[in-house]
């Protein structure tokens, strides 16, 4: 989907897209760290980069979504917390090599040539001993999981993640389980390839 389409799914959404909430990973992976500087990749309406921000974080949070990105700055101001948005594509931005303590990349989904290139932009923007956290739909979601994209060119394995994150440490690399609410009031799981992987400080 293109920004324009991403506007209207955004623009035509009665609440918000996405859970006001963080996502699980993101929580378990940053808790415990120093808040620093971060980077939120394709932030969508901003709900991790509005939870670091309220930690201490300071965050720059980048989605090419202008309603997306207006919705964010939104949910900032009414929880008091600040969050310096941009508009602009991913797979074409590039963040200042070195200025990052901490880099996201959520439920970003793209063709292998362009997710390197993302991957790439995050790996050069931190800091040594900086994080990188990537999460995303597994491809083993497709037949074991819920929800998602359906097609397999643009989910994730922890292997192809790992494979774009040369030169960084990997202490995470997994396909994990994210129980989603059914309507009857259950759970069903959904499988999402999560990575996390520091800059050595040597």
């Amino acid at each position: 989907m293109d920004s324009s389409a991403w506007d209207d799914r955004y623009a035509n959404a009665s609440g918000l897209v996405w859970s006001a909430e963080p996502n699980r990973f993101v929580v378990e992976s940053v808790t415990g760290l120093s808040p620093g500087s971060a980077l939120d990749l394709a932030a969508g309406e901003g709900r991790n980069a509005i939870w670091l921000a309220a930690r201490g974080w300071r965050v720059n949070a980048v989605d090419f979504s202008t309603v997306a990105v207006e919705r964010g700055r939104e949910l900032a101001a009414a929880r008091d917390v600040q969050v310096d948005w941009r508009v602009a594509d991913v797979t074409a931005y590039r963040p200042v090599p070195g200025s990052y303590d901490l880099v996201l990349i959520c439920y970003l989904h793209l063709p292998a040539g362009d997710l390197a290139g993302v991957l790439a932009a995050a790996r050069s923007a931190l800091r040594p001993g900086g994080t990188l956290v990537v999460v995303g739909h597994d491809l083993a979601n497709l037949s074991g999981g819920t929800g998602g994209p359906q097609d397999p060119s643009v989910l994730l394995t922890p292997e192809a993640v790992v494979d774009g994150l040369a030169g960084l440490r990997i202490t995470r690399a997994d396909t994990a389980r994210r129980p989603v609410p059914t309507a009857d009031g259950g759970t069903v799981d959904a499988l999402d390839t999560v990575v996390v992987a520091t800059r050595p400080t040597g």
